[in-house]
Formats: C-alpha cells, sequence, structure tokens
C-alpha cells in the first residue's frame, strides 16, 4: 500500500514539475509567434506555476487524508496517541517507585 502511494505522490509531483516547463516552452512560443507581449509572459508563466503548485498542495492534501484514512481504519494509534502512552506509563512507574520505597 505504501508503495502505491508513493507512487501517487510522486506522479503527482512529476506532473507539476513537467507542466512547469511545458508551460514555460509554451509561453515562449507564444512570444515567438506574436500572440502574447513579452512583458505579459512573465506574469502568464507566474499565475500558471501558481495554479500549478495550488494543484500540488491540493493532491499533497488527498495523499494524506488517504493515509490517515487508511492507519484509522487498520487501528493503528498515532504518533500523539504512542506518546501520550509513554508519558503516562512513564508517570506511573514514577508512582509506583515512590510506593515501594520504604
Amino acid at each position: 500500500m505504501s508503495d502505491l502511494l508513493k507512487k501517487a505522490f510522486s506522479l503527482g509531483f512529476g506532473i507539476t514539475m513537467v507542466s512547469k516547463e511545458k508551460i514555460e516552452g509554451i509561453v515562449d512560443d507564444l512570444v515567438k509567434r506574436g500572440e502574447l507581449a513579452p512583458s505579459e509572459s512573465k506574469q502568464l508563466v507566474e499565475k500558471l506555476i501558481d495554479r500549478g503548485e495550488e494543484e500540488q498542495n491540493r493532491f499533497k492534501e488527498m495523499v494524506n487524508e488517504q493515509v490517515r484514512t487508511t492507519l484509522q481504519g487498520m487501528g493503528l494509534a498515532s504518533a500523539k496517541e504512542v506518546e501520550d502512552l509513554t508519558r503516562r506509563v512513564a508517570e506511573l512507574e514514577i508512582k509506583l517507585a515512590e510506593l515501594q520505597q520504604p
């Protein structure tokens, strides 16, 4: 399962990176053909890259939510739950040691 999630995450990240290169190439072509003013090209590239980053963030959040749902479905303890239990055990060990002292 984790291998599948890693592949999905890599695919999403790869799409964003390729899109950036393609965006720059397409915008350069538009400028060369005179369909876009050179002064507008940088702004357009930045806008499209920002959009790609937003999509990447949404993709990451979707993957994270799927992982959380899967882990909850498996009944595994969260890091916070383990930390809380570790703290409680340490406190109980201290109390037990105090009770065992003469």
